[in-house]
């Protein structure tokens, strides 16, 4: 199945890569590889929701904040690649969480950036991971998502 076809069974669009709140490029491409920057989980170019993870912000919400901001990502390859189709495998995503203090389930809500990609990629979503803790992120987001992928020859 191709990676259009997972999308749409999906019921997911690839959105308008967001566009840099800073001095950097969504994505680039260096050999057979595409790093992302972090991408924030925008809906059309604003924050569905801001605060930390444990406090303002519970884990559900967080997960799903996750996967949007993967989906954020995936514009990002997208972007430099030409087509999602020309992604070989994913080779790592990273995940920040915007922790309260005693906020500890960053890996749960890292999945919602994983199981994203497994469910559009197959077995070349399999991926190593990271999911960090951290005080803060930019203009207070929960949760922030970088990718590396591998390109087809």
């Amino acid at each position: 199945m191709t990676v259009a076809a997972r999308l749409a069974e999906l019921g997911l669009e690839i959105p308008t890569v967001a566009a840099p709140v800073a001095a950097y490029v969504p994505a680039v491409v260096t050999g057979q590889y595409v790093y992302t920057a972090g991408q924030l989980p925008f809906v059309d170019g604003a924050l569905p929701v801001t605060g930390k993870v444990g406090s303002e912000v519970d884990a559900d919400t967080a997960t799903a904040q996750a996967r949007q901001a993967a989906l954020n990502a995936l514009a990002a390859v997208q972007s430099v690649a030409g087509s999602l189709e020309h992604v070989a495998r994913v080779v790592k995503v990273t995940v920040f969480v915007a922790s309260a203090p005693s906020f500890t389930g960053q890996p749960g809500v890292a999945n919602g950036a994983s199981t994203l990609v497994g469910e559009v990629f197959g077995d070349a979503g399999v991926h190593a991971r990271s999911a960090v803790g951290v005080a803060v992120l930019p203009l207070d987001a929960p949760v922030e998502v970088e990718l590396v992928v591998e390109l087809t020859a």
